[in-house]
């Protein structure tokens, strides 16, 4: 019993004595800080750029296919060879065109002996006609045997042009044989590389603009024209102009940036696979591939300077905090100064901005203290709140841990 009274004693005195605790422990340790890190504003080189993603493709790129069908009879290339322009690179067996030909040649010597045989009986009739018509004026014959011989003249003549008729369409014929002849071998357009063969010796050749085998017989690129094709959002199509310099970054070779220039920007702005938006087809040049091996087909990020490098006065961009109040259609920009050793919410104006850093188009002293983080701790401050500041600066900042830089600008709204 006399245990349990103590127990009890002990307990309200504990309570009691709880509220002199905590003063004294706070006036040993000091009130309640939150521990930043600041830097300070500094002149910077800022590149504003657009990210895009595309691939690598051949300006230069033809697929042949055949116009006639018949069985392949023979390959001169393979797959990986290199071609001239001009080059037969494929025969599509030619027996039954070869035939047709000798049967077009044919009819073209029947209808020109045909002609000549016409030529022979008009100058005959035109003979008989004039004798006859001299008889007639002196009347040693009548008009019906006059005009008898007058029409055979004329009927003569017709026959005499259908056979030249009969010619030309013999004659187009032939054209057409040897047309469809000369489509048995495949001849190289452009110079280049061969850089797929979709079909063999024996497989049948389809005169065919769809994609069943054997409509499509192989691929040819010229090497030097490739280059990147990237798909920009229609928000930033606006920035994008002919002439500007871009990294290129394929997949494969992530450590090695490629340089390019903008040459052609699309009109017409397309939906793209895998995407709800409109984009825009961006081309850019590959002027310096460095050590990449390129490669048509590539995934690859491209990295379009939107304008040339500016000295201006920035801060790190994970120091801005941005406000919105879409019911007032009002946006702002602000950041957090150190006011000895207190955080004061300060409203600014922002221009440039990359990756890294964001350009303050207000007036701030270069020895003005801004926080810059931790994230975590930043998007949570509020005006008037104790801090402990730790220099932070460009080295202090790439120790930092991943997660304090989970967005580049905190996004978040009035009135919570």
């Amino acid at each position: 019993m006399n245990i349990k009274k103590l127990i009890v004693l002990l307990f309200i005195g504990g309570v009691a004595a709880l509220p002199f605790t905590i003063q004294t422990l706070q006036a040993f340790f000091g009130p309640d800080t939150i521990e930043v890190d600041v830097d300070t504003v500094s002149q910077r080189i800022i590149s504003p750029s657009i990210l895009a993603s595309g691939f690598l493709a051949h300006e230069e790129e033809v697929m042949l296919s055949s116009e006639v069908i018949g069985k392949v009879a023979e390959l001169m290339i393979e797959e990986g060879d290199s071609v001239k322009i001009g080059d037969l690179v494929l025969r599509v067996d030619d027996k039954n065109f070869l035939a047709g030909l000798e049967q077009s040649e044919a009819a073209v010597r029947i209808n020109t002996i045909d002609i000549e045989r016409q030529e022979v009986r008009i100058q005959n009739l035109e003979r008989q006609y004039e004798r006859s018509k001299s008889l007639y004026e002196q009347g040693l014959i009548g008009e019906q045997e006059y005009e008898s011989l007058l029409n055979q003249l004329d009927l003569a003549r017709i026959d005499f042009l259908s056979s030249k008729e009969s010619l030309t369409q013999a004659e187009a014929q032939l054209d057409q044989v040897l047309d469809n002849l000369s489509k048995t071998q495949i001849i190289s357009p452009i110079d280049g590389v061969v850089t797929s063969l979709d079909i063999k010796v024996g497989e049948t050749a389809i005169a065919s603009s769809t994609n069943i085998p054997g409509s499509s017989l192989m691929t040819i690129a010229n090497p030097a024209s490739i280059y990147t094709e990237v798909l920009v959002d229609e928000a930033d199509i606006a920035n994008i102009e002919v002439g500007q310099s871009a990294e290129i970054v394929a997949i494969a070779y992530p450590d090695q940036p490629m340089q390019g220039v903008v040459r052609f920007i699309a009109n017409t702005a397309k939906i793209a696979t895998g995407r709800t938006g409109l984009s825009f087809v961006v081309k850019i040049d590959i002027t310096d591939p460095g050590s990449v091996t390129l490669r048509p087909g590539m995934s690859c990020r491209a990295e379009i300077f939107t304008q040339q490098e500016q000295r201006v006065a920035a801060i790190p961009v994970e120091a801005v905090i941005f406000e919105e109040d879409r019911a007032e259609l009002r946006s702002e920009y602000f950041i957090f100064v150190n006011d000895d050793g207190t955080a004061r919410k300060t409203k600014v104006e922002v221009g440039l901005s990359d990756d890294e850093y964001q350009e303050l188009v207000s007036n701030i002293d270069n020895d003005v203290e801004v926080i810059v983080g931790p994230n975590r701790e930043l998007r949570n401050l509020v005006d008037g709140d104790l801090i402990n500041p730790k220099r932070s600066g460009s080295e202090a900042a790439s120790q930092q841990r991943p997660d304090d830089f989970e967005n580049n600008v905190i996004f978040s709204r009035f009135g919570n």
